[in-house]
């Protein structure tokens, strides 16, 4: 949204009498490493003794009001423009069914522990209209968010999209998330997939995503420069859509 993280606090549930001390100590290191990388600081945190572990951040950041950056300003004609690889969720599936290679693994840790600090940076160089992350609703849910929230019609073109090669391979096995269905299910009244596109990379755009990239409505006139920006520091951004008109309901075509 634009905003700037300052301050973050651990909020940690952990079993203690059944997990060893040391994985708490490495969750925390990880987090506060992540936490550094923001710019933020560690202020704090509470911890409680459960037998789920859970580990989160409560962050308070700083952004003026007038520069807020929402999911429901698209406006006709801009870009949209997605910062990180579709398919997290097919692979944290294979990895529950010990099905994944320790590559699968590196490659889901790599994706997930990726911030997205550098390409709100460089996004905020420009003059987005409306930005969102892309996390458990998949892709397709959060973009029909913004397409809800801005009352537009999108076209989302699948072969402009970077999936996880590793996901498709799974995904065509039928490794599919459960929330892949139920994504589905609530977006379909909304979203016509044109049958060209492989049923794999439907799955897929639905596919329920942790720690995913932004979704970004850019003007035309700035959209290359921006994907160039952010490809020159190594981000994989792409244009992958685009704001085609207004629509009452939000709708999106997905050829």
């Amino acid at each position: 949204m634009g905003g700037r993280p300052i301050t973050a606090m651990n909020i940690v549930c952990f079993p203690i009498e059944d997990m060893p001390k040391t994985v708490l100590q490495e969750i925390l290191e990880g987090g506060l490493e992540k936490i550094n990388e923001s710019g933020a600081v560690l202020a704090g945190g509470h911890s409680v003794d459960d037998r789920e572990l859970k580990y989160g951040l409560s962050v308070t950041g700083l952004i003026h009001p007038d520069k807020v950056l929402t999911n429901c300003k698209a406006k006709v004609g801009d870009h949209l423009i997605l910062t990180k690889p579709i398919g997290t969720g097919v692979l944290a599936t294979a990895i529950k069914g010990k099905i994944a290679d320790q590559q699968t693994i590196r490659t889901l840790v790599a994706v997930a522990a990726t911030l997205n600090k550098k390409a709100a940076e460089i996004m905020l160089l420009f003059s987005p209209s409306a930005c969102t992350d892309i996390t458990g609703f998949g892709l397709a849910g959060h973009l029909l968010e913004m397409a809800k929230g801005s009352r537009k019609q999108i076209r989302l073109d699948t072969g402009s999209i970077s999936f996880i090669p590793q996901a498709v391979e799974y995904a065509t096995m039928g490794l599919i998330p459960a929330g892949t269905y139920h994504n589905r299910t609530f977006c379909e009244p909304n979203i016509r997939v044109d049958s060209s596109v492989k049923q794999v990379f439907s799955d897929l755009i639905f596919d329920p995503q942790t720690s995913g990239g932004l979704l970004i409505s850019i003007p035309p006139k700035q959209s290359g420069e921006c994907l160039k920006a952010m490809k020159d520091q190594g981000i994989t951004a792409a244009i992958i859509g685009e704001i085609t008109g207004d629509h009452p309901d939000g709708f999106i075509t997905i050829v």
